[in-house]
């Protein structure tokens, strides 16, 4: 459990930023426009990178593969856990026309529409956590390489 405090408070953190950022967005009327949810692709990357690195740093030459992919990944999990839980209460309980707005069309279509929209948050938070842990781990993983 010791080594994954870091990655969990780093989640934590990683989701408070994600929820600001969706916040300000609301603040300013453009939380229905799915193109600025792109950039939540950055802040959850931003939030592996560090984690990846500061456990490396933590574990100097005990750090392996395994170790960075791990942090990396429950980074992004409890940063996307935490964050659909927000989004699900938000669309629920705080805004409950934000979901028609978010799409009229499909809204009419599926009866369980809510339910599609909380499954495809949380889908596309643990994909981009797996492809951006995959992704920086080519960058901090040691090589097996020998020096010529």
């Amino acid at each position: 459990m010791k080594n994954l405090t870091l990655p969990i408070r780093f989640g934590i953190v990683t989701s408070a930023v994600l929820i600001a950022y969706f916040l300000i967005l609301a603040l300013l009327g453009k939380h229905t426009n799915v193109f600025f949810s792109l950039f939540n692709g950055v802040i959850t990357g931003f939030g592996i990178y560090e984690t990846i690195k500061y456990t490396k740093l933590r574990q100097g030459k005990g750090f392996n593969y395994g170790n960075g992919f791990t942090a990396g990944v429950t980074t992004g999990f409890v940063a996307t856990l935490l964050f659909t839980i927000f989004f699900a209460l938000y669309a629920t309980e705080l805004d409950s026309g934000f979901l028609d707005e978010l799409s009229t069309a499909w809204s009419k279509d599926y009866k369980n529409f809510q339910g599609i929209v909380f499954f495809t948050v949380a889908i596309m938070g643990f994909a981009t956590t797996l492809v951006l842990t995959l992704s920086f781990m080519q960058l901090f993983k040691t090589s097996n390489n020998g020096k010529k």
